[in-house]
C-alpha cells in the first residue's frame, strides 16, 4: 500500500513538473533586438525617449506619432536614420500588457523625458563594428570630407 502511494505521489510531481516546463515555454513574446536592454525578454514595448518613440518586440515594429497618427513601421523615420539604438537609453514599459502604449504617451514624455536615462543598461547583443558592449564612442567619426588622393602626400 506504501509503494502505491509513494508511486502516484511521484506520478503526481512529475506530471505537475511538466505542465510547468509547458507554460514557462510560451512567455516570451517575441525576439527582442539586439540593441535591447539584458534582462528583459518578456516585454513587448520599449520607449525611445529621444525619440519619443515606442518599440514594439512582437512585431519588430517601431510606433511613432507622424501628422498627428500613430503609426507602425520596420524603421525609423528618415530623420532618425542616425540614431544609435546601441548607446542611447531605452525604457522598458514591464507594467504595460496592451496594444496602444500610446495611450500613456503623455505620461511617459513627462516622466522620460529627452535625455532621460535610469539605471544603466547593457544590450542583449554587441554593436556591429565593435568590440565591445557598452556604448562607449572612441572618438574616431567619420565626416565624409577626404581631401587627400590616398597617396600619402601630407607633409610628416
Amino acid at each position: 500500500m506504501k509503494t502505491i502511494k509513494y508511486f502516484l505521489i511521484g506520478i503526481l510531481f512529475l506530471s505537475f513538473s511538466y505542465t510547468q516546463a509547458q507554460i514557462s515555454v510560451n512567455v516570451n513574446i517575441g525576439t527582442p533586438p539586439a540593441w535591447g536592454p539584458a534582462g528583459y525578454t518578456d516585454v513587448r514595448y520599449y520607449y525611445l525617449p529621444d525619440l519619443e518613440t515606442y518599440y514594439d518586440v512582437s512585431t519588430s515594429n517601431y510606433v511613432y506619432l507622424n501628422n498627428g497618427k500613430w503609426v507602425r513601421t520596420r524603421s525609423l523615420p528618415y530623420a532618425y536614420r542616425n540614431y544609435d539604438l546601441y548607446t542611447e537609453y531605452k525604457v522598458v514599459l514591464t507594467d504595460y500588457r496592451g496594444d496602444r502604449p500610446y495611450d500613456n504617451f503623455k505620461n511617459h514624455k513627462v516622466k522620460y523625458g529627452k535625455g532621460y536615462k535610469g539605471q544603466p543598461q547593457k544590450t542583449i547583443g554587441q554593436k556591429p563594428g565593435k568590440g565591445n558592449n557598452k556604448g562607449k564612442d572612441n572618438g574616431h567619426h567619420d565626416n565624409g570630407n577626404h581631401n587627400g588622393n590616398g597617396k600619402g602626400n601630407g607633409k610628416h
